[in-house]
């Protein structure tokens, strides 16, 4: 069993949407094709995937650096120690030969969309969703049915208004949501507020709505919005200030009461572990929400989740950034405490086909083999464009 080709699509964000910090329009993301010599109804079994959402598409390190080395590799060498499937371990230590630790970049994503479309593969292989291939290499018990979801949308539009934003999350509510983000640090603070009410009519109650200032903050700013926003007992308050200012987070965790989440933005285990270390995580409280598809994928983030469960926290502190299909499987198949979904932005990669939402805010995967991308009608035509031969 062999890898016969590796192409890879840069994709186009849809929409206008901004948080704080950065404006959509020009995003892009890395769809993969990891194509094998395994033909099952006339056809290649073919693993797709990308590289997450929020970044940008990295078809520079993929070309250059990353597909060379795997075409180069032995066929053995990338194979499991059966010979029946692919290692994704191995497939990311030869992506990564000769790249120096540290300084993860857009090379964790790269490497990540590379190691998830085996994921994929591997559960077409197996004729099973990804969810239960994930559950089984990680010995978990077993792959939870359903879970929660919640909807993340509230960003910052050209044209923004309080009745705009409470005319997005009643479209959440009637596709299923009970839960919903929305984004704040991109207006004043007592605009976001005004913001904030105005979700709540449609959230109907604080636990039902986190907000999210991506990393705005100093921390001056990052205390004055948690004094503000504590009598609204949110969800939670979302990556306050820098990814890496693990000092900031400990002094906001150590003054709001309120749940912290944080995490989407760090790309390795070792990350990881310094905001286990310094950054006030409080143990049954706060979110952690690492993803996989920005921090070389399903492997690396395992170990992140393994660090977690060491240092006193539960799997069910894990929520990954994404809102995506890949990650649907990861928190099923791992056990974790939930998922975000975007189903009104990010397209073709947001949400999840109709097939998925139970209502209720709870969401099951697909049954087709592997993440079931191919089931997400928005996103089928880029997948049919990158690898005819599969469809």
């Amino acid at each position: 069993m062999r890898i016969t080709d590796i192409r890879d699509l840069a994709v186009r964000l849809q929409g206008e949407v901004a948080n704080a910090v950065v404006s959509f329009a020009e995003h892009d993301v890395s769809l993969v094709a990891v194509v094998s010599d395994v033909i099952r109804n006339g056809r290649p079994v073919v693993g797709f995937a990308f590289n997450s959402i929020g970044r940008f598409a990295q078809s520079g390190i993929l070309r250059e650096r990353l597909i060379p080395r795997l075409k180069a590799a032995a066929p053995a060498d990338l194979l499991d120690a059966g010979g029946l499937r692919f290692d994704p371990a191995k497939i990311v230590a030869v992506a990564m030969r000769n790249e120096k630790p540290g300084g993860h970049g857009d090379r964790a994503g790269a490497v990540a969309a590379l190691e998830l479309a085996i994921w994929d593969l591997n559960a077409k292989l197996s004729d099973e969703p990804a969810c239960h291939t994930i559950a089984r290499a990680f010995g978990r018990a077993g792959p939870k049915e359903t879970m929660s979801a919640y909807a993340a949308g509230g960003y910052y539009y050209p044209s923004d208004s309080a009745s705009r934003l409470r005319d997005e999350f009643a479209a959440y509510r009637d596709l299923g949501f009970t839960a919903f983000k929305m984004k704040i640090g991109g207006a004043s603070l007592a605009q976001d507020l005004a913001r904030v009410e105005a979700a709540l009519e449609l959230a109907g109650d604080g636990s039902a709505l986190a907000v999210d200032a991506n990393g705005r903050f100093d921390l001056d700013t990052a205390l004055a919005y948690a004094d503000t926003l504590t009598p609204y007992r949110l969800r939670w308050y979302e990556e306050i200030g820098d990814p890496l200012d693990f000092d900031l987070n400990r002094h906001v965790a150590e003054r709001y009461d309120g749940a912290i989440a944080t995490g989407e933005n760090l790309f390795s285990a070792v990350d990881t572990q310094n905001l286990l270390r310094f950054g006030g995580m409080r143990r049954g409280r706060d979110v952690f929400q690492m993803d996989a598809g920005l921090s070389y994928g399903l492997s690396e983030y395992a170990r992140m989740i393994a660090l977690m469960e060491r240092h006193g926290f539960e799997p069910s502190q894990a929520i990954p950034h994404g809102g995506h299909l890949l990650n649907l499987h990861i928190g099923l198949g791992l056990g974790l405490g939930g998922c975000e979904c975007y189903p009104g932005v990010f397209q073709p990669f947001g949400g999840y086909p109709a097939a998925c939402m139970l209502g209720g805010g709870a969401v099951r995967a697909p049954d087709a083999p592997g993440f079931g991308l191919e089931q997400k009608p928005e996103l089928r035509p880029y997948l049919a464009a990158l690898c005819p031969q599969a469809f």
